[in-house]
């Protein structure tokens, strides 16, 4: 499994995450299903931050990688 997030791409999708799962379950900006789809971007978001590899990225052909 090849890197394939860059580094601006990946503080970024951590930003998204933490919003995400903050919207979710602290600030209650979502309700009813949509607090479970704001939990799964966040928690996607930041996975995909933290290993620095997107799947939907390499299915399209983005390397957004410097390396």
């Amino acid at each position: 499994m090849a890197t394939n997030v860059g580094t601006a791409d990946r503080a970024a999708r951590a930003l998204i995450g933490v919003l995400a799962l903050l919207g979710a379950f602290a600030f209650g900006w979502f309700s009813g299903w949509m607090v479970w789809a704001a939990a799964a971007v966040g928690v996607i978001m930041l996975g995909t931050a933290a290993v620095g590899f997107c799947p939907l990225y390499r299915l399209v052909g983005i390397n957004t990688c410097r390396i």
